[in-house]
């Protein structure tokens, strides 16, 4: 069998080389997405689980639920690291100050606070988005993750527990003019080239990357990359916020190595949609008409999408 032999092979190699399984993982070939649960023992559930992440999200599908509420998120400056982690481009907020970003409302039960944010992108306009809207992806997928700050302490244990971390997707759509506080992350890319490179980001404004909607789907799921926890709940806001081709063209010069061993570009670092289920995806936005207008919020500047009766157009 080729799959156990891989497996001890890896095995094999992390015990002489001294490397983690971090180390093994990719978006594509042997170590890609779908070996994920079968080279680790401990990342089983990126195979078997049956609440994973991404998914692809139909509008016709999606179930309206009344009770949903807006999602409330703190307006507070933050400082962080903004690193390149080899797999993605990450801004870790400096969880030492006081100013903490909390978020609150829409499904959540609990507060939540701001742990880092992870950004996702494609070597093509046509890919790198890791949900996606009746099959089509966007440029860019930033995803912004929060523990329960009340039932945990931190991040590492919220992450294994039920109701233990938030996700908040922004989809990003290619503009003239770019969002100004996607700006201060992307500003200053060719320091973080490599692999294992990083730079201080101040002042960052958590909740200027959030698009002007009170709107937005929700499901349960899990992290898009191994162990694959299945903790997370998930909200895909309905407007996108807006990148520039230069600020993409920034970041497709990201490599995933360290140094001289640049191995290969850092794009294309999204997992693909992942089955359902069964699982029900709701939204608070309202499908019906009212007084006979026409309420069609939009995921991008030509395209709206409607549930239902509604058709994309």
């Amino acid at each position: 069998m080729v799959l156990p032999s891989l497996f001890l092979l890896l095995c094999s190699l992390e015990g002489l080389l001294g490397l983690s399984w971090e180390e093994w993982w990719t978006y594509d070939g042997i170590s890609g997405p779908a070996f994920w649960g079968r080279i680790n023992p401990e990342w089983s559930l990126c195979h078997k689980g049956r609440r994973q992440s991404p998914v692809n999200l139909e509008p016709a599908k999606l179930l309206f639920d009344p009770n949903l509420r807006v999602l409330h998120m703190d307006r507070q400056r933050v400082d962080g690291i903004l690193s390149n982690t080899g797999h993605s481009v990450l801004f870790r907020v400096d969880n030492n100050t006081r100013n903490h970003v909390n978020f609150t409302g829409g499904p959540l039960s609990y507060r939540y606070q701001l742990d880092h944010i992870d950004i996702h992108f494609g070597l093509h306009d046509s890919i790198g988005s890791e949900h996606t809207i009746n099959g089509q992806s966007f440029p860019a997928e930033l995803q912004i993750f929060g523990f329960n700050s009340q039932l945990y302490s931190n991040f590492s244990e919220a992450i294994q527990r039920a109701q233990g971390i938030v996700a908040i997707s922004v989809l990003l759509q290619l503009g003239d003019l770019s969002n100004p506080e996607l700006r201060r992350l992307t500003e200053n890319m060719e320091r973080i080239k490599h692999g294992g490179e990083e730079i201080d980001v101040k002042q960052l404004l958590v909740q200027g990357l959030i698009p002007e909607t009170d709107y937005y789907m929700t499901y349960d799921g899990s992290t898009t990359a191994p162990p694959c926890h299945e903790t997370l709940v998930w909200l895909i806001l309905n407007r996108p916020i807006y990148i520039t081709k230069q600020q993409l063209h920034g970041m497709r010069r990201l490599m995933q190595g360290e140094g001289n061993d640049d191995k290969a570009p850092l794009g294309n670092n999204f997992r693909p949609p992942q089955p359902l289920h069964h699982r029900p995806i709701r939204t608070n936005i309202e499908f019906n008409n009212k007084a006979g207008t026409k309420q069609c919020p939009s995921m991008y500047k030509e395209v709206y999408y409607k549930a239902n009766n509604w058709k994309l157009h």
